[in-house]
């Protein structure tokens, strides 16, 4: 296997995630701010023209952040990022969609439309009007999931899985880019503080 990597937050799960697997796979950079992955070589592999990309042993390619761990997952299954058994995956992904929907892709649209405007105003449709409400749905949410994580490790209570992850990685995203999020969420700055010290965000 190879990962085409990249800049930004998506990437960065997948280096977690094969981190806490222990996985090392061969890497190739592509140019984001150059614009690499909207030429055709990019193309060929993702015709969506996004990152990361993950090349099989066999050529062929598999996009999509979630798509791309769960096929690790399946083929790697120790530890166990997503679940053991049928109940531990569906909790594991109901959390893991409820963060990507309601904060994750929210956050993401609020610095398309506005901080990275100049970037991706050729790219996609953006609307720049949208941008405070995304923001005020992000803090919403995020008071929301404070109450929910009360009393747990992680948010798949002592299971540290992909949900994890995928806010992990936006939230410090989030971060860089303007969006800072309510420190009043003392759960989420707990949580925050102790997914930090794990070794797999170095990746």
């Amino acid at each position: 296997m190879k990962l085409y990597d990249s800049i930004g937050p998506n990437p960065r799960v997948i280096r977690m995630f094969l981190a806490e697997k222990g996985l090392g796979l061969p890497v190739q950079t592509v140019d984001l701010a150059a614009g690499e992955n909207r030429e055709p070589p990019h193309l060929a592999r993702n015709p969506h023209g996004q990152m990361p990309t993950l090349e099989l042993d066999d050529g062929s390619h598999i996009s999509e952040t979630v798509a791309i761990c769960e096929y690790i997952e399946e083929t790697h299954p120790t530890p166990a990022l997503i679940g053991t058994t049928p109940q531990e995956r569906a909790e594991s992904r109901m959390w893991r969609q409820r963060i990507d929907l309601n904060i994750c892709q929210h956050i993401a649209n609020a610095y398309r439309f506005g901080r990275g405007l100049k970037r991706f105003e050729t790219r996609i449709v953006c609307v720049p009007e949208a941008v405070d409400g995304l923001k005020k749905i992000v803090a919403d949410r995020l008071h929301w999931l404070d109450d929910q994580i009360a009393g747990k490790a992680f948010i798949c209570g002592e299971r540290f899985t992909l949900a994890d992850i995928k806010l992990y990685c936006w939230l410090d995203f989030a971060g860089q880019v303007g969006q800072p999020w309510d420190q009043a969420n003392t759960n989420i700055v707990a949580w925050f503080a102790r997914v930090t010290a794990r070794e797999s965000t170095k990746a």
